[in-house]
């Protein structure tokens, strides 16, 4: 038979004894059949229970006596250590329960407790001894800033030369009672990108908090730990510089940062579905639209309370802030150079930045920062700044730092056919016809343009004047190549007239020797 619920067995046995209802008006009271109640009160008779007894005992012992078999005494397994379950859990984000349950607790009881009961027992215990509640967490304003890197990355920044697509990594802050966020693109999780983060954080909310309170990454904590936590070197010195404190987030389940993990869903949905299937060409152009996106964002109100994020920030935290320092603190990374190759250009995660060409073959030293490259002499003079690139042209050149002649190599390959005209123009209209008539009777336009150099450069040989009487000339001549007109201006012949044969027009070509016959007629 099945077995009913303790209440019921104690219902039974108190309108039995009452001794005028029958079995079925029993069952139907307590919703069994009339069968159940005989059996019931058969076991009952069997174990001595009575329903005067039954009022003083716990289910389970009521159970061990009406279902013995069910219920009553069976093999009683070891207890697992609980607590020492629970601070293994806490010790480190990647051990769950079914690890502990595999790989520990199972290998040393292979009769103990199924993994889905495991689970429940444990559960049970938590919930025993009120590890499942909650502390309430009051943010003091301005107090502290809380960050984190949104676990989702987007496909959203497209090199425009290679057609490479780069992951954008969200690091994102929130501050104090308001929850103000703040949101920035990167490549990576680097440490740079994650000192640059608190940078441009503290610059987005213009002052300073008393407290860091990160998530336990590797650019934040080397080894976690509950009382001593080891933080990393490179962070530390950021926060010196700003005088703030570090007090990392509990690990595994951190209630005390709970404002930006909820910000970080709140944003996956309002900021990262927004930039969903948008394409943009440069973490610049990326974090512009970002930082207009949570500023609209902030100015919402809350649900749940009076105000939005950004009202709040200036009502409460902003005044509670203390003021940035003069210095900004600039984070960076050293790479010693032996010697500058002959393109004078220093490669650093395959992008090359240009020095000037005289400081070939000599040492040299590139300060890598979150945004910038920085490079310096032997004599640590710096020779060189540039945008650090992540995305586009793999050479990063200034036009300074290049030889004479390099410069003019490069020039000239910047020319195209509307540079070759503007020049024309300014030397007179003859030569603009000559010079685009020259460009349009080409296959391709880029193979006119060494002849188009030639043109424009004999202005500075002949003179302007010249070179548009002997342009006109050419053209009358419908003979519009590089050589005709240098031919023209080399013998003077821009100023003869032009030669008609209009007398001996009709008359026949005499026969010579050197004539084919098939075109004399």
């Amino acid at each position: 038979m099945r077995c009913l619920e303790v209440m019921k067995i104690t219902e039974i046995l108190r309108l039995k004894e009452m001794g005028y209802f029958t079995y079925r008006e029993i069952g139907e009271s307590v919703g069994c059949s009339k069968t159940t109640v005989g059996e019931i009160l058969s076991r009952c008779k069997q174990c001595g229970l009575t329903y005067k007894d039954a009022q003083s005992m716990t289910q389970d012992q009521i159970n061990e006596l009406v279902y013995p078999d069910a219920f009553g005494p069976k093999q009683v397994k070891e207890e697992p250590d609980w607590e020492k379950i629970h601070a293994r859990l806490q010790s480190s984000k990647r051990v769950n329960l079914q690890y502990i349950w595999e790989e520990e607790y199972r290998p040393e009881h292979p009769d103990g407790y199924s993994y889905s009961r495991f689970c429940a027992k444990y559960a049970e215990w938590k919930k025993a001894t009120g590890k499942k509640v909650v502390l309430p967490q009051e943010r003091e304003p301005g107090k502290e800033m809380f960050i984190d890197w949104i676990g989702d990355t987007l496909p959203c920044v497209t090199d425009y030369d290679t057609g490479e697509i780069h992951d954008a990594h969200f690091f994102v802050t929130t501050l104090g009672d308001s929850s103000y966020p703040f949101v920035e693109a990167f490549p990576d999780e680097t440490q740079l990108n994650w000192n640059q983060g608190h940078i441009d954080a503290l610059s987005w909310y213009g002052g300073l908090p008393r407290i860091f309170v990160p998530d336990n990454c590797k650019t934040a904590v080397v080894h976690t730990n509950l009382y001593n936590p080891e933080l990393n070197h490179a962070y530390r010195e950021l926060a010196r510089h700003y005088n703030v404190a570090i007090i990392p987030a509990r690990i595994v389940k951190p209630r005390d940062k709970a404002s930006v993990e909820s910000s970080v869903g709140w944003l996956e949905t309002w900021l990262l579905e927004w930039l969903d299937g948008k394409i943009y060409f440069s973490f610049e152009a990326l974090n512009h639209d970002i930082r207009e996106r949570v500023s609209e964002l902030s100015k919402k109100n809350f649900k749940h309370r009076e105000g939005s994020r950004e009202s709040v920030f200036i009502a409460l935290d902003k005044p509670n802030l203390r003021d940035l320092p003069p210095a900004t603190f600039e984070s960076f990374i050293t790479k010693t150079v032996n010697r500058v190759p002959n393109n004078y250009h220093l490669e650093y995660d395959g992008f090359y930045y240009s020095v000037p060409y005289i400081y070939y073959d000599q040492p040299a030293v590139m300060h890598v920062f979150a945004k910038k490259i920085e490079i310096y002499s032997k004599n640590y003079e710096r020779i060189a700044i540039h945008q650090r690139r992540f995305s586009g042209r793999r050479y990063v050149t200034e036009s300074i730092h290049m030889p004479e002649n390099h410069r003019a190599v490069v020039e000239f390959r910047s020319y195209n056919g509307a540079y070759y005209r503007t020049k024309a123009a300014t030397i007179g209209e003859s030569t603009y016809k000559f010079i685009s008539t020259l460009l349009e009777s080409a296959d391709f336009e880029e193979q006119a343009y060494k002849s188009c150099m030639g043109i424009i450069n004999f202005s500075r040989k002949y003179g302007d004047s010249r070179v548009e009487k002997a342009c006109k000339k050419a053209l009358a001549l419908n003979s519009v190549t590089y050589t005709t007109l240098k031919n023209i201006l080399k013998n003077h012949q821009e100023d003869q007239p032009l030669l008609t044969h209009d007398t001996d027009a009709e008359s026949p070509t005499p026969y010579h020797e050197n004539l084919r016959v098939g075109e004399w007629v």
